[in-house]
């Protein structure tokens, strides 16, 4: 082999590797928005959840827990209903809690 067809395969092959790469980190993106998302939208209930668990393991009531978990997800359930517009966006980020 000469040396031209040699550095056009090795050429080749490192393309592929940023290809490889670039593909990884896209998804790799598109699944922490996604994360961010579900957390922005589910973040108060898990947040509860996780409290009463805690409470719970420690031997104290959670009760209180999770009826916090409970209206955080009726409050997570009726922004998700509400219709995605701008006219409605500070409706949605600014709703009770």
């Amino acid at each position: 082999m000469d040396s031209k067809r040699m550095k056009s395969m090795a050429h080749a092959r490192s393309a592929q590797r940023g290809q490889g790469m670039s593909e990884y980190i896209i998804i790799t993106a598109l699944v922490a928005v996604a994360g961010i998302g579900l957390f922005a939208a589910f973040g108060d209930v898990l947040q509860n959840q996780m409290a009463g668990m805690s409470r719970e393991m420690a031997g104290q009531s959670a009760t209180q827990d999770i009826t916090d978990a409970q209206a955080s997800a009726t409050t997570a359930q009726n922004r998700a209903a509400q219709a995605d517009s701008l006219s409605t966006y500070n409706q949605q980020t600014n709703a009770a809690q």
